[in-house]
């Protein structure tokens, strides 16, 4: 299985880095892993809410760039549905073994996602009602893609 991880702005932190590095290295004994960083736009403080829908918009024409034709496109959205780790590992697996060989995951960047990505993907999946800073949610996916294979493998995943 192929998993890209498609995500708008860069780490900038050197701990966020490094976790996203070991995890990395930890899928690639059960997938190929792809990491896109987009370009962000720079959000001026106190900007108009015109202008906050002008920058997802751009940011929004640079993940749909992205997008593999054929993948399966699963969004990171507050609206998305909210799964136990096991129903993680579960859908992973059912998109397996149903023909998907690719997956592709996206996390938008300060402001969201664009309503033309939304409309786009396959799939909205939500870690919780709460907001997370869009750089932290890129280990914390990964962290759940590795655990999801884990479970998957039958191997011990609460370490």
């Amino acid at each position: 299985m192929k998993i890209t991880l498609i995500c708008v702005g860069k780490l900038k932190e050197n701990y966020l880095r490094q976790g996203v590095e070991e995890y990395a290295k930890r899928l690639g004994r059960y997938c190929n892993l792809e990491i896109i960083e987009l370009q962000d736009e720079k959000t001026p403080d106190n900007a108009s809410e015109a202008l906050e829908e002008l920058i997802k918009k751009k940011e929004g024409e640079r993940i749909r760039k992205s997008l593999k034709e054929g993948s399966y496109c699963i969004a990171l959205a507050i609206e998305g549905r909210m799964h136990s780790s096991e129903a993680f590992a579960e859908k992973i697996a059912t998109l397996g073994v149903t023909g998907v060989s690719h997956i592709s995951f996206i996390i938008g960047g300060s402001l969201g996602l664009s309503k033309e990505v939304l409309d786009r993907v396959d799939d909205k999946l939500s870690f919780s009602k709460m907001t997370f800073p869009h750089q932290l949610m890129r280990m914390i996916l990964l962290e759940q893609i590795y655990r999801a294979y884990r479970i998957n493998h039958h191997q011990p995943y609460h370490k």
